[in-house]
């Protein structure tokens, strides 16, 4: 018997829409029956690496195929330790203030804001900062336990479709590059739909790879990764809020701020420029905003059940 099946399953339905046409899109080129926990921490740089890929003939979602299952994908985050994604807090508070700011404007008051995915919690502590009650679930032990030492939050570590939150207790819940990494996203969109209130918000931010900047790129498309399960289009998002319950009422372009330092060590080509203290410290506080256009930002409110 092959070891590897009690890690990975091939979908008979597609994991956003759930239409039954599947066809193959992309055969990997890496080995994917290794993966292991550094290959899928945020800062990760395997750039260009792929799992099988299939395709949904209706509505254009592509994603792993075979997938990992959602117990061995769980197991292995909570082992992620990332030091290099906290580092960069002040560059990723400004992205998440965007955010913040956008919701203030959909939502007519605040209330409990739940971040799926939360790392060490930087958007939860800029959401408390602006009047937000901040909650969220993480599935790294390490993250998690920074976010509760370091900035005090009350996270969650767990597997977020299987966390304990009241129904309807949200005014808005945020899905920052999470929705690419899970292999079952209809049943996170579903979690996500029950713990809201009436009217809630769910903001969600995952790669385009139907983008100029990703046609533009080719294999070398920094999205292109072992941590990233599926690609959405326009269609496929919609399928996936749609079927859960939500209306799209606003579509942006999600843009990022990282220090220069960050950018440089990201290829090995520029990681000269880097060595020693005094140059790692002189970039450390050059910020850089990438508005490149290739990731979706999506903002939903929660309809009622019909």
């Amino acid at each position: 018997m092959d070891p590897t099946l009690d890690r990975f399953e091939r979908p008979d339905r597609c994991p956003a829409c759930a239409g039954p046409r599947l066809r193959p899109f992309k055969k990997g080129n890496f080995d994917y029956a290794r993966l292991d926990k550094d290959q899928i921490k945020i800062t990760d740089s395997e750039y260009g690496k792929i799992w099988d890929l299939g395709e949904c003939e209706d509505c254009g979602h592509i994603f792993a195929d075979p997938a990992p299952k959602p117990e061995f994908i769980f197991a292995l985050y909570r082992q992620v330790e990332d030091p290099a994604y906290d580092a960069e807090s002040e560059g990723r508070s400004q992205n998440f203030r965007g955010i913040l700011k956008t919701l203030d404007m959909l939502l007519p008051e605040r209330g409990t804001l739940f971040d799926v995915g939360a790392a060490t919690g930087i958007l939860l502590e800029a959401a408390r900062e602006q009047g937000w009650t901040p909650d969220g679930v993480e599935a790294s032990d390490w993250a998690a336990d920074r976010a509760r030492r370091t900035r005090h939050l009350p996270l969650r570590q767990g597997f977020f479709e299987e966390t304990d939150v009241a129904p309807g207790s949200c005014r808005a819940v945020t899905m920052v590059d999470f929705i690419e990494h899970t292999p079952r996203p209809r049943d996170a969109a579903a979690k996500a739909y029950e713990i809201l209130a009436p009217q809630g918000r769910l903001c969600l931010v995952t790669p385009d790879i139907h983008s100029f900047a990703a046609r533009l790129a080719g294999r070398r498309w920094w999205h292109l990764r072992p941590g990233h399960l599926a690609y959405f289009s326009k269609k496929s998002l919609e399928a996936l809020l749609g079927d859960a319950g939500f209306t799209i009422i606003l579509r942006k372009r999600y843009a990022w701020t990282f220090s220069g330092h960050y950018l440089l060590t990201r290829f090995k080509a520029f990681q000269i420029l880097v060595r020693g203290r005094r140059a790692a410290l002189f970039f450390k506080k050059i910020p850089i905003k990438l508005a490149l256009g290739d990731s979706f930002e999506i903002y939903a409110r929660k309809e009622p059940r019909t």
